[in-house]
């Protein structure tokens, strides 16, 4: 399996993105502003379900929001399910305080 890699823009817009031969074949969509790392969306292939490729994104992603000292805000029902299942694994980075604007 190709690596996940990070893009982000200058913006600080971006992915998580596992891509073969021009395909994506899955994506993690993040920002990165100011302190926090916010987690929109979390998509893998039909082809990859099952592989656990969802969990190394997210590994990836906690990684990456350790060692840049990131508060992460999950509004990815993924994220944020794992999130709920293991509080005291992502203590240090869930950023449980931020809520939505209404």
């Amino acid at each position: 399996m190709d690596d996940i890699q990070l893009h982000l823009n200058s913006a600080g817009h971006g992915a998580f993105l596992l891509e073969k031969d021009g395909e994506r074949l899955a994506e993690m969509v993040i920002s990165v502003i100011g302190k926090n790392l916010t987690v929109y969306h979390t998509e893998v292939s039909e082809k990859l379900k099952g592989q656990g490729v969802a969990g190394k994104m997210l590994a990836l992603m906690v990684d990456y929001a350790r060692t840049h000292d990131l508060k992460v805000i999950a509004l990815c029902p993924y994220v944020l399910a794992q999130f709920k299942r293991h509080p005291d694994q992502y203590a240090d980075i869930w950023n449980q305080d931020w809520h939505h604007p209404s």
